[in-house]
């Protein structure tokens, strides 16, 4: 290829990228309430579908509820007293701001992700052997990789009794908060400013952003109305970038945000969920499942989940990005099912069989839980093909049941906790957790 081809080839790539880029909208930083917004039967979307999706979102206890089509606005619903103004909790979806502040704190030299987390934490976070403790990194709480266990009466708790050795990082995928929540000393520590402080002087002041970050028991819960959720995601799908200004320049890092960050859970990156993969965990569990957390959404999605689902959906394929705030869907500390149950209804409003579905992933498997008395008694399945059922608590240890009557499926008196049911047939599995209060 001679020069003038190259130069050409180059000249062409780069105008499509710098129109790509054009097309993304990002909101006024200065006016909050200002926003463009797209009319959804310009896209071509089936807005006949709406009222079957808003039934879903009003029956599920929804507060907000947003779908954004290249940054403009193009369904916004709020439901009960909850206004556009009104802040509501991210609970576990805000990892992903700690995710991003980190990637900046790097970014300025302030960190490596590679640098033992004690260096910012000092001695004695953990109640770890000096030798044990200086093996965590700040890429293992990024990952949730850093082999302390998740087993303790409180996984939330970040005092050091809390925060026991169970395995050599990087060995043992645990959905474990508390090392989470204390990424935010890291970045004091790396910084001098609090995680507030350095998100709103970095971040908020930038994209128009709204909220903070509140202490809740152990933790530290970001608050925010939809919109600002929206902004977020418009930052994480224009690359870092909000309008002229490259917030984030560590494309590496960005990038290895959303991609799988280890291989024992391959659906999970930097505190970010990624859709597509060949399998996933969950929770509470050393159980691995094959195939995507939510087989009706998008391969292509990643996603920011919090309890009670909290959620933000970027489809980076389609530019689109849904954002639910709501009070409660449930139990599950990542709601996978929820998601999965909000994107089929979605779908039907974009016209478009987005679905992370393989073909031999189609066989539907529906499960119901039965209380009597208040009690849980079993659970009612249904499926066209044979299927195996497994339930098992928390630490992977399987639960016998009891013999079957027909569809309904008893199931023994089982103590406090959280339990993971799996209904298995030739072609296809359901994942469904159980909390027994």
């Amino acid at each position: 290829m001679n020069i003038k081809r190259i130069l050409g080839v180059l000249l062409f790539n780069l105008v499509g990228i710098t129109a790509q880029a054009q097309q993304m909208y990002f909101p006024p930083a200065n006016n909050v309430g200002a926003w463009e917004q797209t009319n959804p039967d310009s896209l071509g979307w089936c807005t006949q579908n709406l009222d079957t999706l808003y039934n879903y979102l009003q029956a599920t206890n929804t507060k907000a509820f947003l779908i954004l089509k290249d940054g403009k606005i193009v369904v916004e619903r709020y439901f009960g007293t909850f206004r556009q103004d009104s802040a509501w909790q991210w609970a576990s979806a805000g990892k992903t701001i700690t995710a991003f502040c980190v990637g900046l704190a790097q970014q300025e030299n302030r960190l490596r992700i590679s640098d033992s987390s004690s260096r910012f934490l000092g001695r004695g976070w953990t109640s770890c052997t000096p030798a044990q403790e200086r093996a965590i990194t700040i890429r293992h709480q990024l990952t949730m990789t850093t082999g302390l266990d998740d087993r303790v009466p409180d996984d939330f708790c970040t005092l050091p009794s809390c925060l026991r050795y169970l395995a050599a990082p990087n060995t043992r995928w645990a959905y474990h908060n508390g090392p989470y929540t204390i990424l935010d000393g890291v970045i004091e520590g790396a910084s001098g400013q609090t995680l507030n402080q350095f998100f709103t002087q970095r971040v908020k002041n930038i994209t128009g952003m709204t909220g903070l970050f509140f202490p809740v028991g152990y933790n530290n819960v970001y608050f925010s109305t939809a919109r600002s959720m929206a902004r977020f995601g418009i930052l994480m799908q224009a690359g870092g970038r909000w309008n002229n200004t490259q917030i984030m320049t560590d494309t590496s890092y960005f990038n290895a945000l959303t991609r799988p960050s280890n291989t024992i859970n391959k659906s999970y990156g930097y505190l970010w969920w990624l859709n597509g993969q060949e399998s996933y965990r969950v929770p509470q569990s050393q159980l691995e499942f094959r195939g995507s957390y939510a087989p009706d959404a998008p391969a292509d999605m990643v996603a920011a989940i919090g309890k009670d689902g909290q959620i933000l959906s970027l489809v980076p394929s389609q530019k689109l990005i849904v954002v639910r705030m709501g009070e409660d869907d449930g139990t599950s500390l990542v709601p996978f099912t929820y998601v999965n149950e909000l994107w089929k209804r979605v779908n039907l409003v974009v016209c478009r069989p987005t679905s992370a579905k393989t073909t031999f992933e189609k066989e539907e498997i529906t499960v119901k839980l039965i209380n009597e008395n208040n009690q849980l008694s079993g659970f009612q399945i249904s499926s066209s093909m044979p299927y195996k059922t497994t339930l098992r608590n928390c630490l992977g240890q399987e639960i016998k049941l009891n013999a079957s009557r027909g569809t309904f499926q008893p199931i023994p008196s089982l103590p406090k906790g959280l339990y993971t049911l799996a209904v298995t047939t030739d072609k296809t599995q359901k994942v469904q957790q159980i909390l027994v209060p």
